[in-house]
């Protein structure tokens, strides 16, 4: 939880850069307190932190503008996509502007033949499936939120279709970044792979807008699958929930998705989202890609494994409307988790960890949540090792609010015992800072200077990700 102290700049300063930039962008600059109100916090703790002025670009060329003035004034940038990540990723720490891509939403080509396309970086994920649906093709990852894929791709996202499909670094072929210097530069190529060079697309794929600011991006798509089908498993114990999914990991069960709720979370989904016949017990979400004898032969495999772990019965959906009935209950686990306690503060952190040890961590994880007197429903994209953890706490209670800190921590450090990472998904921000050094070692360093070279007055998104 731990950040840089804040410094914020001469008053006169900001008040040059924002009339300069009023006069280049017009009306794309905004000072007004609720605009800059809305940019200082993501989904995650509210802890508002504003920027001094908001810039809603509109091409690659505004954010041109707007770097080049920042840094003639030495001010901040702060990207800002729809505003959805959980780690403070978007706080103003120092002050500046907030550089709102959101608006920069065209989708620029599809490739069918290839299956590849490019998208500004203010472009949804949701956006992007509608746009490509009719040509048989999706973008299959899916954390959730309906975040942008600008945003997706500077903190390495990934989802609940990351087992079958991989994370944002796997589907990103190539991208368009204004660097630091006001500089554009295009990484990558459609091809599938390249010895040519330094990797700089994976440079700046979880860079959280402290390197440069993604404006384009190129990504792989893939094809509808023939047949779809999903289902949920109830289980007697959390143990048998989690060790039947690394049962299926190992057999090699190419699963789509494996979701997890822990007995608190699906009570919260049941009341919010109205998934009437369910017990309040550990549950398993489950997604199944391919022709039909392939989901046929999985389903099977799937349910003698959950047999083994205490699984009760199968609830089956193949019809679409059935199928969004189930997910939309798992993508609405936050705010139904959030409903559980109405009027508190909540604190969504993230860990992963091999999934040999997952069961540890996860039952561990429940100790520690039910030994603060906290409510802490779990949630998890357990098909890669990686669960979530929700905090509620009252907003103006310290003693409540340093035990969830204090959880939040033993958490990160807890993954890292386990030979895991501190975020499988949800990056760094602010609130982990203080765990980089226990990760990453003398690696850390490499990564400060990396920082300084690329980023030397350090005004891109100053003191997130890499401690200073």
């Amino acid at each position: 939880m731990s950040a840089a102290a804040p410094r914020r700049r001469d008053a006169r300063v900001v008040e040059s850069v924002v009339a300069e930039l009023h006069g280049l962008l017009g009306e794309r600059v905004a000072t007004g307190e609720a605009v800059r109100a809305a940019h200082g916090h993501g989904e995650g703790l509210q802890d508002p932190m504003l920027p001094d002025a908001v810039v809603f670009a509109r091409s690659t060329e505004d954010v041109v503008t707007t770097v080049n003035a920042a840094r003639r004034f030495g001010v901040p940038v702060i990207p800002f996509g729809v505003g959805t990540s959980l780690e403070g990723q978007i706080q103003a720490l120092h002050g500046g502007i907030s550089l709102d891509l959101s608006g920069m939403d065209r989708v620029i080509e599809v490739n069918e033949g290839d299956l590849d396309c490019r998208v500004e970086a203010g472009v949804t994920r949701e956006a992007l499936n509608h746009a490509i649906r009719d040509k048989g093709l999706f973008f299959p990852l899916d954390p959730g939120a309906n975040a942008t894929l600008g945003g997706m791709a500077a903190t390495r996202a990934s989802g609940t279709n990351a087992v079958r499909y991989g994370t944002m670094r796997e589907v990103t072929l190539g991208l368009t970044v204004v660097t630091p210097q006001g500089e554009v530069i295009r990484t990558g190529t459609r091809a599938r792979k390249s010895s040519a060079g330094y990797d700089l697309t994976r440079l700046y794929v979880g860079s959280e807008g402290t390197l440069g600011v993604i404006t384009e991006l190129q990504l792989r798509l893939f094809g509808i699958p023939e047949q779809i089908a999903a289902g949920l498993c109830q289980f007697e114990t959390l143990r048998g929930a989690v060790e039947a999914v690394t049962v299926l990991l190992q057999m090699g069960i190419p699963l789509a998705r494996i979701e997890l709720l822990d007995e608190l979370q699906i009570k919260a989904c049941i009341a919010h989202s109205g998934l009437g016949g369910l017990a309040e017990q550990p549950t398993l979400f489950f997604e199944f890609h391919g022709s039909p004898a392939a989901v046929r032969e999985q389903i099977e495999q799937v349910r003698a494994v959950a047999d083994s772990f205490g699984g009760g019965a199968f609830d089956w959906a193949e019809r679409q409307e059935d199928r969004t009935r189930l997910w939309t209950a798992r993508h609405n686990a936050y705010w139904a988790a959030r409903a559980l306690k109405p009027g508190f503060e909540s604190f969504a952190t993230d860990a992963c960890v091999p999934i040999s040890r997952l069961a540890d961590c996860i039952l561990e994880t429940r100790e520690a949540a039910q030994a603060s007197g906290l409510t802490c429903p779990i949630v998890g994209h357990v098909g890669d090792g990686n669960f979530h953890l929700l905090v509620l706490f009252r907003p103006d209670d310290a003693a409540e609010r340093a035990r969830a800190d204090a959880l939040v921590a033993g958490i990160a450090e807890r993954a890292l015992r386990m030979g895991g990472t501190i975020t499988g998904e949800h990056g760094v921000g602010l609130h982990k800072l203080a765990h980089m050094a226990e990760e990453h070692g003398e690696a850390l360093a490499v990564m400060r200077r990396i920082k300084r070279a690329l980023d030397p007055d350090g005004l891109m998104n100053p003191g997130k990700t890499v401690p200073e």
